[in-house]
């Protein structure tokens, strides 16, 4: 999940912000996640379905 849609809860701000000590501590922790962890949810289906589509295809060449 990106942080530029999220709203803290302690200020009420999004926290792409970082007006408040949660917010900037979040911000750090969304920033230093690995590599899909800034990936939104539709690229990761994406990337997903594309997996799944060359397992299939290399299946049915193998069978």
């Amino acid at each position: 999940m990106t942080y530029d849609r999220l709203v803290c809860a302690n200020c009420a701000a999004p926290v792409s912000e970082g007006r408040c000590p949660v917010c900037r501590a979040n911000r750090e922790r969304l920033q230093q996640e690995g590599f899909l962890g800034g990936l939104n949810p539709m690229a990761l289906i994406a990337l997903l379905a594309v997996l799944i589509a060359a397992v299939a295809l290399l299946a049915h060449q193998t069978a």
